[in-house]
């Protein structure tokens, strides 16, 4: 029987894979049909734009304005051995509008914006406060979820393109000022070769990380158990799974894309 073991517990782990992702699927479910229900709680909606829009816009400032200075140093050293430092602007910019600027952005609201989405709906949980809202007769997946994975899914394109635009002038800064890069031809070979094309993938990818970053928080904290512990616990859960799932749907999404 001991030999059995590893395997019961490879098992098991698999069946509550299972069952965690069917939950969280359930719970898309639902609030999909709620999203097209009245009452419509529009106040509720831009409280969730401002605090997963408004509050990330410093953190994504940060992010987008060091990815570009980094990338830019990091792709000249490497063109330069070619003679092809007039590339790097655009290859900074293709980077960061394909790639680096969604998913960093998306990673970066995870952190702040699902943790606290986990930690909001597990703290309601734990107090009860979520059973209150059925004695009321207020569905909690509209009144709690619904708003939230819209706001993730408004809110995560537009700051990319904050992000975007930092990261390039940042980039510009870096080769431009620092590294002596020919002004004129930074800049036109960023016209050049980045296309709306590129634009509009990075924004649709970031509308589908909003989407899980905002699922998978409103989900981890929705079923959190067990007190106060349970609610670090859920937190915790709810950053690393957005996160993972966040870089794996990145890999897809450009399969599918290209």
């Amino acid at each position: 029987m001991r030999l059995l073991r590893p395997f019961e517990y490879v098992g098991a782990k698999f069946l509550a894979m299972l069952d965690e992702a069917g939950e969280l699927l359930l719970l898309f479910m639902q609030t999909v049909l709620w999203l097209f229900r009245p009452p419509f709680r529009f106040k509720v909606l831009f409280k969730q734009l401002e605090f997963v829009g408004v509050g990330s816009i410093n953190v994504t400032l940060l992010t987008g304005a060091f990815t570009g200075g980094v990338f830019a140093l990091q792709s000249y050293h490497g063109f330069s051995l070619f003679g092809a430092e007039s590339l790097v602007g655009s290859t900074v910019a293709l980077a960061l509008t394909r790639e680096l600027g969604p998913v960093l952005t998306s990673l970066m609201v995870t952190g702040r914006a699902g943790s606290a989405m986990a930690a909001e709906l597990g703290t309601m949980r734990v107090t009860e406060q979520v059973d209150a809202l059925y004695v009321m007769a207020v569905n909690p997946v509209q009144y709690l979820v619904v708003p939230r994975v819209l706001a993730g899914i408004a809110m995560l394109p537009i700051l990319t393109i904050i992000a975007d635009f930092v990261g390039i002038v940042g980039s510009y800064v870096v080769g431009v000022h620092l590294l002596g890069i020919n002004h004129g031809i930074f800049i036109s070979k960023i016209v050049e070769y980045l296309e709306f094309s590129d634009i509009s993938m990075g924004m649709t990818k970031a509308a589908f990380f909003g989407l899980i970053l905002s699922m998978v928080g409103c989900y981890k904290g929705f079923y959190t158990t067990g007190g106060a512990e349970g609610v670090g616990r859920a937190t915790t859960q709810a950053v690393v799974l957005a996160s993972v799932l966040i870089l794996a749907s990145d890999y897809v999404l450009t399969a599918i894309m290209f």
